[in-house]
């Protein structure tokens, strides 16, 4: 004979999960927060501020608010901010490692750079 509360286990099981993925949105964003910082770092010392400015201040700005919001305790902004932080500074590294890649390649051919826009 099946025991009477065997229906009840799914439900229990259901409810135990959400529970405890609640519970890790409402914390402190420490491994987020790390990730964004690192990702920042690593697209300032692959060049970002030279070869992808706006994606590089983009990232800086979003981590300054992710470390404002932490400061506050809003932890679900942080978390967000710091998820955008660390995007954009990948993003950040990909265009500054293309761009030096293609300065790379045009000094080795002897071809010179383009001229920048606004005859700078």
């Amino acid at each position: 004979m099946p025991h009477p509360n065997r229906h009840l286990l799914p439900a229990v099981l259901l409810a135990s999960i959400a529970t405890l993925q609640l519970v890790g949105c409402a914390g402190v964003p420490v491994q987020e927060m790390s990730n964004a910082r690192q990702a920042v770092l690593a697209a300032q010392k692959a060049g970002g501020a030279k070869y992808a400015p706006e994606s590089m201040s983009e990232a800086e700005r979003h981590l300054a608010r992710a470390k404002a919001s932490l400061k506050k305790g809003d932890y679900r902004p942080a978390r967000d901010e710091a998820e955008l932080a660390r995007e954009k500074a990948m993003e950040a590294r990909r265009e500054a490692e293309a761009a030096r890649a293609q300065e790379k390649a045009r000094k080795s051919s002897g071809q010179a750079a383009p001229a920048e826009p606004g005859g700078r």
